[in-house]
Order: C-alpha cells, then structure tokens, then sequence
C-alpha cells in the first residue's frame, strides 16, 4: 500500500478529522465551551501490531485534548525504509478504537525513536526527512503550517482565555539531537545503556528550536504543558533522558528562569513505565513531569533508583491525564489504567508554579 492509498483509508475510517495540524474540539466536550481545557490526556508506545484496548477508556474519559508523545508507531527495524514506516502507519489507522479517538477528540503528536526511525536516534538518522513527510501524511499536518518548511516537527499551541490559558509545547528531541554517549558497563544500574556527555557541542534541540523555544515560553500562560519524547528530571537510570547531556538540562533550567515562564509542567514518554517525579533545586518553582508510557507494551519488571520520582514506578498499561480545576486553581496527574482508575496522582497547586517577584 503506497502512502496516497493509506492516508485514504485513514481518511475512509475518519481518521482524518481532528488531526494534530488542524485540531477541532468535539461537540459536548467537557470544558471546551467556555473555551478553557480542564482535562489533557497523554499516552506513547503504540506498537500498531499489538492489540490497543485503552484507547476505548481513554474516549470514555471524554479528555479535552489528547497528545501522543511519541513511538505512536514502531518502525525503526534496520535497514529502514519508507514502505515499512507506510505499513506501520496503515496498520495503525486501521485499528477501529484508535480510528474512533481520533475523529472525536482534538489532538496533537510528537515522534519518538520508533517513528522518527532509528532506535534511541539522532540527527544523524539519514531517512529523517522521509520519515518526517510521512508523519505529517498520517497525522494531516497542512500545508500552512510552520513545520512543513523547517527542520522538525516542533510545536505550540495556546488555548483558552486569559486566566485559563494552556499552552502545549511539543518538543523534538530526535531531529537535531547529538549522539549519546555510550555506556561502558552495559546494564549496571544506572550505567544500563548511556552515560552523561557535558561536552559543550552536545544539543538536545538545535540552536533554532531553541531560540523558538524562548519566544514561546514568553507568550502569557497560566499552565504550561511542556511535551518532550525523552524524560527530562527523571534521574537514576541510564537510559535515554535530558540528564545525559546536563549542560543542556541546565539550559532549559536557565530558559524557564530567564523567560520568567509560570506554570511549567513536564510530559514525557519513552520508558515503557509510568511515573510522576519532582525536581525541586533547579528552577524558580519545583518542577513536575509526569511520565506515561505504556498504551500497548509497559515493562512489567521494570525497576530503578528514581531519586526525584514520587511513589513507585507504574508497570501495567496505562495512559496519563493532567487534569485542571480552574475554579480551585490547582491541577492533578493522573496515571490511569485499562479501567480508567487513577493508580498514581499528584495534585499541584497553581500559585506553586509561579516565578516570585
């Protein structure tokens, strides 16, 4: 199936209404009325070959919004090609449940390894470009919009009225990103794949994603959903995060302080687990992050030192919320499971996410 013969039939089981490029929100959605998002649901590692029964919960749910974080699809076997990206993407829009979500409710999306193509990859992945057009096919991206004419796949969003503003910011850590360092006692925990580069010359984001990065946190918002593929303060382990290039875990640290951005919240994916962490030295305000990774396949035996985590790791399938209360100004995450049941939660304070004076 060639990729004009798999958009159609995306298209054909209405998996081309409310996509991540020209996302609309569903009639009798809960808090889009008034224009104010109250409930944000978040999932990654979809393997399209694997059966998808969350996907029901997650529309049960009724979320406002939805962001797939990443590996929505797997099709990084080596040597790759495009025809087995267009095979992974066909199955996945094929999945009724799926299909079903993505009609109904407004959504948006970031690649991960898996379909951005190379196995804890980089910039250096030589397909990147082709992967890229076929990712704006399958996810609709228009042509309008600022990603079909720069380099990767980063992007932001603002909804809602002033006072009830969230801004989603959607990071790609795969398209500029330098190599990691290879680790030199293969699974020794801590130490299992990768170990920290503060080499100068490392980048996470490139110098223009970076620069867009500081305009968008400048913009004015009371929450900030900062989506990145890889976990960005979860600490312990060595598998991909920020923390393998510190210098720039740092900077982002500095971005958030400098830019005087309130309300930042972490989004992440990746791990095959789910978590909730706490970084609470580096920036003006504790930072959170909320780690949902496990729609199709979580690693059940998982374990790691998880210094900043809160609680333990979560290891069934599972999806994440970030749920607002505007009226009682505080927000929580949620790690639910197949049956839609909060399994690990934290409640933040909005006044908590502030920059003092």
């Amino acid at each position: 199936m060639d990729r004009r013969q798999w958009v159609q039939a995306g298209l054909a089981l209405g998996a081309g209404v409310a996509l991540a490029g020209c996302a609309v929100s569903p009639a009798g959605a809960p808090g889009v009325a008034n224009g104010a998002l109250r409930k944000i649901a978040l999932g990654s590692c979809t393997n399209q070959t694997l059966p998808q029964p969350i996907w029901d919960t997650v529309l049960a749910d009724r979320p406002d919004l939805v962001l797939f974080g990443g590996d929505n699809v797997y099709a990084s076997q080596q040597p790759w090609t495009p025809a087995a990206l267009d095979k992974a993407y066909a199955t996945q829009a094929a999945v009724p449940s799926f299909a079903r979500l993505r009609q109904s409710v407004r959504h948006h999306a970031i690649w991960d390894d898996h379909d951005y193509g190379l196995n804890d990859g980089g910039a250096d992945f030589a397909h990147k470009a082709a992967s890229k057009q076929a990712f704006m096919q399958f996810w609709q991206v228009p042509g309008s919009d600022p990603r079909q004419q720069r380099e990767g796949l980063y992007h932001a969003e603002v909804v809602g009225p002033p006072g009830r503003r969230v801004q989603v910011i959607l990071l790609d850590t795969r398209w500029f990103k330098s190599a990691w360092r290879p680790t030199d006692q293969r699974n020794a925990p801590g130490r299992e794949r990768f170990v920290a580069d503060f080499g100068s010359d490392k980048t996470m984001l490139g110098e223009p994603q970076w620069e867009w990065l500081a305009t968008q946190l400048r913009q004015p918002a009371d929450v900030r959903l900062l989506l990145s593929g890889v976990q960005v303060i979860a600490d312990g382990h060595g598998w991909e995060s920020w923390g393998l290039f510190p210098m720039e875990l740092r900077r982002l640290y500095r971005l958030i302080t400098v830019t005087r951005a309130n309300g930042v919240v972490l989004l992440s994916g990746d791990r095959h687990v789910g978590a909730i962490y706490r970084e609470t030295r580096a920036a003006p305000y504790p930072l959170y992050e909320l780690t949902s990774s496990g729609i199709t396949h979580p690693w059940r035996d998982a374990q790691e030192a998880g210094p900043n985590r809160l609680g333990a790791l979560f290891t069934e399938l599972h999806y994440g919320t970030v749920e607002i209360d505007w009226e009682a100004r505080n927000l929580q995450l949620h790690l639910k499971d197949l049956t839609g049941t909060p399994r690990r939660s934290q409640t933040i304070d909005l006044n908590e996410l502030k920059v003092t004076p």
